[in-house]
């Protein structure tokens, strides 16, 4: 844990008041309100930086998951390091596109893919289509057809490896909806080798998210080597192993995942193999690189149970209401007084609507500034406008300097569409 007894790095106070590098936390809610979500720079390279460095004697691409965190100046900062990118739908990928990036290093993946999707991926010439199911596989072949174009194709594989982690966020077992199995994999690299637009480059898996333990990563990473060995053998001229995401890090007192552990056993794996390695984080860059700022509106008390109540709840910050999640939670200026254990909860008519319960807190009173910790990943593409609330800003921090890369949504965000389709049917009827 960093000295200052947080999760984070670089986050401490001064004469009482929170600082993130060199930013007084207080006055990036003023100037720009609450809620919002604020970035830092620093944190989010030197996260990408770590990976690069842990894998440096391994032949990789580091293909960033925008599902963690989509925002586009974000995605500028990795494309200028040379990374790739990972995504699982149309608008994803219209993202990568609309920042600039190289479609060339782009890995599509996803079990619901359309046919607008699949030929906006085709168009691009992406990287590699990851397929999971026969029946994409069909579609890939019909589009890629009709269009005329070469299609470079990694399977999924379910390698039902299990792993420690929510089941909402374990994607790497029979039961689960991803991928397919090792036997049906191999049915449909017969079918892609005998295919005149469809050309196997890969093989690929995912067992989960927020996974501590780098062991279950390397059995599935054995796995896909046996595979992609016995499809050479076949004809098959793969190259990359896509070995997915999912490294988990610290929101309490998890123990770190040991990302230096998991690249050497996976250097000594593949030494002297052809394959080129394809990892793709997302919560490991951007988690502990994000804070959510908020406002408390008021401090109530039902008999025996205390409230905390903010100006942030489920539709800006859905993980502890989803997955029971945990986020630390500080004052961004302490006050005198002694702790009390209360529920922090959010404005949304729900009562499941919270972001801690029977959480020991600092003395907070109504119109004091919280910040919510470890909250880059999965929380700003989890956001919604449930009772009609508005998306909150994205500000990054870099050192002493912060700058709006989100707008926060107005009213006219909120309605425009709804609007014009009124004024539409007012005028036809």
């Amino acid at each position: 844990m960093p000295s200052n007894g947080s999760v984070m790095e670089n986050l401490e106070y001064r004469n009482h008041r929170l600082f993130w590098e060199d930013c007084e936390l207080a006055a990036v809610a003023v100037r720009f309100r609450t809620p919002t979500y604020v970035y830092s720079r620093r944190r989010f390279e030197a996260n990408y930086d770590r990976v690069e460095k842990a894998f440096a004697e391994v032949r990789h691409l580091i293909c960033y998951s925008l599902k963690a965190n989509s925002n586009l100046t974000l995605l500028s900062l990795l494309e200028r390091k040379g990374a790739g990118f990972d995504v699982v739908s149309g608008g994803e990928l219209e993202r990568v596109r609309r920042a600039g990036i190289d479609t060339h290093r782009t890995v599509f993946s996803g079990v619901g893919k359309t046919e607008e999707e699949i030929d906006a991926g085709i168009a691009c010439g992406l990287l590699l289509f990851n397929v999971e199911s026969a029946g994409e596989l069909d579609l890939l072949e019909k589009r890629a057809l009709s269009l005329g174009k070469n299609v470079s194709v990694a399977v999924r594989i379910n390698p039902n490896v299990g792993a420690k982690t929510h089941p909402y966020i374990a994607t790497g077992q029979v039961v689960h909806k991803f991928g397919v199995p090792r036997a049906a994999a191999v049915r449909l690299y017969e079918r892609i080798k005998n295919s005149k637009f469809l050309e196997a480059r890969g093989v690929a898996c995912h067992i989960g998210s927020q996974i501590l333990d780098p062991q279950p990563h390397l059995e599935a990473l054995k796995q896909l080597r046996s595979l992609a060995d016995e499809l050479r053998n076949r004809g098959c001229e793969i190259q990359y192993l896509d070995l997915g995401g999912g490294y988990g890090i610290r929101y309490q007192k998890e123990k770190p995942f040991d990302l230096n552990r998991l690249a050497r056993d996976i250097g000594l794996e593949l030494a002297g193999s052809p394959y080129r390695l394809i990892l793709e984080p997302g919560r490991s860059l951007i988690g502990d690189a994000g804070i959510l700022l908020a406002k408390v509106l008021y401090v109530k008390r039902n008999g025996p149970k205390s409230f905390v109540v903010l100006d942030a709840g489920m539709s800006d910050l859905i993980r502890p209401a989803l997955y029971g999640s945990y986020h630390e939670i500080r004052p961004l200026e302490r006050r005198g007084g002694e702790k009390f254990l209360a529920d922090v909860v959010g404005p949304i008519c729900e009562t499941g609507d919270f972001l801690a319960q029977e959480r020991e807190m600092d003395p907070v009173e109504a119109g004091d500034l919280v910040a919510v910790l470890t909250a880059g990943a999965y929380g700003f593409v989890l956001t919604s406008n449930y009772n009609s609330r508005l998306r909150p800003a994205e500000v990054l921090v870099d050192q002493d300097q912060t700058e709006l890369i989100r707008p926060r949504e107005n009213f006219e965000d909120l309605l425009r569409a709804e609007e014009q389709c009124l004024h539409a049917v007012k005028e036809s009827g």
